[in-house]
Order: structure tokens, then C-alpha cells, then sequence
């Protein structure tokens, strides 16, 4: 089933939501932003619990905004799982499907194809109150999805769980996903998750949607300076456009002139924010074997702070307004207070 918020308005007295997104059949679309965004009233908003003020929610091309949420075929994970503890497993997973009339035998059937598709068959007797907390989520998952809902709904399944946990388990929350074909609507504030299983992202902050796109797009295009901060880490400097040739335009600010590809038409003298990710710098010295004429943007400063993180090091550098970062492979053989240059190209870096 398709999925289309179109105009989705709610006013609170402190709080308004204005949202406007679409998931395609089989797709799994993100809300990902910081708390408070509004990304969990959008999701309520969709199962039916919350009634916007404007907008209509739209199911397979048909409004569903009069329907209530059990007529909607939403299936929906709550954050803290709201399994029933006076329940076993097969109890929890059934309660949907006695809810709706379903005979005994087909029941048992159901809660048994489960079990395997969530990778714990033989538990349906266990108590839920003696699962860990990877395996109460995918309880919860195989409740929400007993019903064969056509639009799955999780909301921060995987927060309660612990970092390599939730790897795990999230690959699971993307197989199941797939093997099922279903659309669904995932909420989160992890970016490294919302990268690792979405098809589509959608960034919110404050009630309202700043990017929809896939993960490389909203990663290394960010269309505003709320996702280019949240996603990720990144360089800005301040600066104005002083001239073009062909789609490279020329800065100056007060670290130096700097050139970037860019697809548009900017004025000479607009004020713009130079941004670049850490990961896309190299160290110009040192030992190092970048050469300098590959990198037409080079800054310069004293080295503040050096983080070793295993596998590569960040590099932290004062400028004349602002901290530069750098994230160089493995060890790097400087020190703090140390000058170093730091480059990086036209094409990985962009405008805001």
C-alpha cells in the first residue's frame, strides 16, 4: 500500500505540525530528527490516535482521515514494546488476530509462521516477562504484523537496546521489511540507523519536514543548515561569493579564498556558507602523500585537539573564525599546537 500526507497540519499551544510526505508501496520511509521534532505525533497521526487540524492522510490513493485506526491496516510498534506481561509469547502475537474472529486453527498457524519469520520458533510458551529486550522487540514486531496490516509503523524500536544490539536487530527489522514487501514508516533520532535500513528519509525539525531524500542524498547534498549539522559532522565557513568560471565559483572569507562546483546562479558579493565533511580533508603535511596542487582549497591553522578513534584520528584545527575538522585514516604523527595544512576539493564540498 502507498502512503501520502498531504498538507498534515496540528496546532498545540507551544508545537505545530505541517507535514507533507509520501511512501510508495514497499518502501520504508524515515522520520528522522531530534526530540521533540514532532516525527512521533506524525506517526500517531497516521495510525489514527491523533486527528489533524488539516490535510488528508491518504492509504492506497483513498483519504482515510474519518476512518479509525483499526480500520486503517496499520500495524504499530511502540517504543517500549506494550507487550502484555500476563501473556506468552503465541498470547501476544494472537491478541490482534481473536480481536478480528479468527478461528482457532488459522490463529495457531499464524503465530507459528511468525515465530519463524522473527527467528524465534519454539518460544510461544515462554512468558514475555523472561525475554531479553532484542527478543521482546520482535515480538512486538510479529504482533504488529499478525494482522497483515499494508503500512508497518515503528516508533524508536530499537531505542531500549544497547549499540550492537540494535545493529543486529535492525538488520532483522530490514529483512523482515523486505521479505513482506510491506510499506513502512520508520521513527528514529539515530542517523547511522535511519542510513543503514531506509529507502527514503525524511529530516524533521520543528514540526515540519527540512529534506526528504534518500541517505547519500541528504549525507552529502544537505539542503539546509539544520540537516547538514544533525546528519553527521560538518565544516562551515562563512564567506562571499567573489567570482565564477564555468560551475566553479570563487569565495573569499577571512580563512582564505576557496573554490566550489556548484549548479545555479549566485551574485558576486552574497554571503554563503562554505560546507565540507571532515572525512572528504586530507593532511597536506607531515609526511603525508596527498600533493598539494590536487587540492585547490587548503586551510591553515594550530592544532587544538587530536582524537584517535582506531581506525582514523580527528583533527581538530583553530582558524581566524571558527574550528576546522579533518577525519584522516589511522594515526596521524603530530601533535597539538602543531601548524598543519588541511585540504579538500571543488567537488566535495557545497553551498548553503
Amino acid at each position: 500500500m502507498s502512503l501520502a500526507l498531504k498538507g498534515i497540519k496540528k496546532t498545540y499551544p507551544d508545537f505545530t505540525i505541517d507535514v507533507s510526505v509520501t511512501a510508495q508501496k514497499g518502501e520504508l520511509l524515515t522520520l528522522l530528527g531530534p526530540s521533540g521534532c514532532g516525527k512521533t505525533t506524525t506517526l500517531h497521526i497516521i495510525a489514527g490516535f491523533i486527528k489533524p487540524d488539516k490535510g488528508d492522510i491518504s492509504i492506497n490513493g483513498k483519504i482515510v482521515n474519518a476512518l479509525p485506526p483499526h480500520m486503517r491496516r496499520t500495524g504499530l510498534v511502540f517504543q517500549d514494546y506494550a507487550l502484555f506481561p500476563n501473556m506468552n509469547v503465541s498470547g501476544n502475537i494472537a491478541f490482534g488476530l481473536q480481536m478480528l474472529g479468527w478461528n482457532r486453527t488459522d490463529i495457531n498457524n499464524r503465530v507459528e509462521e511468525l515465530l519463524h519469520l522473527i527467528r524465534l520458533p519454539g518460544y510461544g510458551k515462554r512468558n514475555v516477562t523472561e525475554l531479553s529486550g532484542g527478543e521482546q522487540q520482535r515480538v512486538a514486531l510479529a504482533r504488529a504484523l499478525a494482522p497483515s496490516p499494508g503500512i508497518l509503523l515503528l516508533d524508536e524500536p530499537l531505542s531500549a537496546l544497547d549499540a550492537r544490539l540494535r545493529k543486529d536487530l535492525r538488520r532483522d527489522v530490514k529483512r523482515i521489511q523486505r521479505e513482506l514487501g510491506i510499506t513502512t514508516v520508520y521513527v528514529t533520532h539515530d542517523q547511522e540507523e535511519a542510513f543503514a535500513i531506509s529507502d527514503k528519509i525524511a529530516v524533521m525539525n520543528d514540526g515540519r519536514i527540512e529534506q526528504t531524500g534518500n541517505s547519500f542524498e541528504i549525507y552529502n547534498r544537505p539542503e539546509t543548515r539544520f540537516v547538514a549539522e544533525f546528519v553527521g559532522t560538518t565544516n562551515s565557513i562563512d564567506a562571499q561569493v567573489a567570482g565564477k568560471t564555468g560551475m566553479i565559483y570563487e569565495l573569499k572569507s577571512l580563512c582564505g579564498r576557496f573554490n566550489v562546483k556548484f549548479q545555479g546562479e549566485l551574485t558576486a558579493g552574497l554571503k554563503v556558507s562554505l560546507l565540507v565533511r571532515p572525512e572528504k580533508c586530507v593532511l597536506l603535511d607531515k609526511g603525508r602523500t596527498e600533493k598539494v596542487n590536487n587540492y585547490s582549497n587548503i586551510v591553515e591553522g594550530m592544532v587544538s585537539n587530536l582524537e584517535y578513534l582506531g581506525d582514523s584520528t580527528i583533527i581538530e584545527v583553530k582558524l581566524k573564525n571558527c574550528v576546522f575538522s579533518a577525519k584522516i585514516p589511522g594515526t596521524v604523527p603530530i601533535d597539538t599546537g602543531e601548524t598543519v595544512r588541511i585540504g579538500f576539493n571543488p567537488d566535495d564540498c557545497w553551498l548553503i
